[in-house]
């Protein structure tokens, strides 16, 4: 700490360090070493912030890292607090985010629950709406919100990979939707695609961009030049998308938690 002199290192433990940011917030920063850390990395999720380093790192210089970041963290905290948007309650709620815009919510009474779209908005369809006015969002409410996001986020995907099949080796084997912390996308030995259906959330091109990644480590199972090369060749405005999930991926994911639970 005294090689440092870092006044902004506060406290630090093996286990957590007490950080001070640029706008006088102090925060708890948890130190986690793991086996197959290669490089000190820092994030930010709903559990709070991480600092992670290889097994024998070295915690003085993973402080240096964690100092150099205060700026990039205090920016972070902002998007999330951001992203907390007031809790959907059933009958109430008059907005969902879809596609990078706020769509209008309306309810109904149904006989089963269900989201469908229309022109003017989404309507949430609810058995029983009338004796569930004002409550929080039910396991049904958030398996049919599930369900509608899923829906929506295949629908796009069957729209656009029509464009990129042309010069793959192969089609994926199979397209997963699943809620993940920190990658947008995947793609496994086998051919099986993730996608995070937060990109539901983002703005479609943005998620199309994903998609197109994902597809090119089928040709390129790394980030050399050459896959990047398949990339740009693809979609030339990846860097405006890759710089706005960068921006705006921690209130994505931060707002889908909080919808689904």
């Amino acid at each position: 700490m005294k090689r440092h002199g870092l006044a902004a290192v506060l406290r630090a433990t093996p286990e957590h360090v007490a950080l001070l940011l640029p706008d006088g917030r102090e925060i708890q920063v948890a130190i986690k070493r793991h086996a197959q850390a290669r490089r000190v990395k820092l994030s930010l999720d709903e559990r709070g912030a991480r600092l992670t380093l290889p097994t024998r790192g070295n915690l003085e210089q993973a402080l240096d890292f964690l100092h150099q970041h205060r700026a990039w963290l205090a920016q972070q905290l902002h998007h999330l607090q951001a992203a907390y948007a007031p809790e959907l309650r059933i009958g109430q709620t008059s907005g969902l985010p879809l596609r990078g815009e706020e769509c209008p919510l309306h309810w109904q009474s149904g006989r089963i629950t269900r989201l469908q779209q229309q022109p003017d908005g989404v309507y949430f369809e609810v058995r029983g709406l009338e004796a569930l006015q004002g409550q929080g969002a039910s396991p049904a409410i958030r398996r049919a919100l599930r369900d509608f996001y899923e829906a929506k986020a295949r629908t796009d995907v069957a729209h656009w990979l029509p464009r990129y099949r042309e010069g793959l080796p192969k089609a994926p084997s199979c397209i997963q939707l699943k809620r993940t912390r920190s990658r947008w996308g995947s793609l496994s030995w086998n051919g099986t695609l993730v996608l995070d259906l937060a990109l539901i959330l983002a703005r479609p091109s943005a998620f199309e961009y994903v998609l197109v990644h994902e597809l090119c480590h089928l040709i390129h199972h790394n980030h050399s030049p050459a896959f990047w090369q398949q990339v740009e060749q693809r979609f030339p405005a990846w860097r405006d998308e890759r710089d706005y999930l960068r921006q705006h991926g921690l209130q994505l994911k931060t707002r889908l938690q909080q919808l689904l639970g």
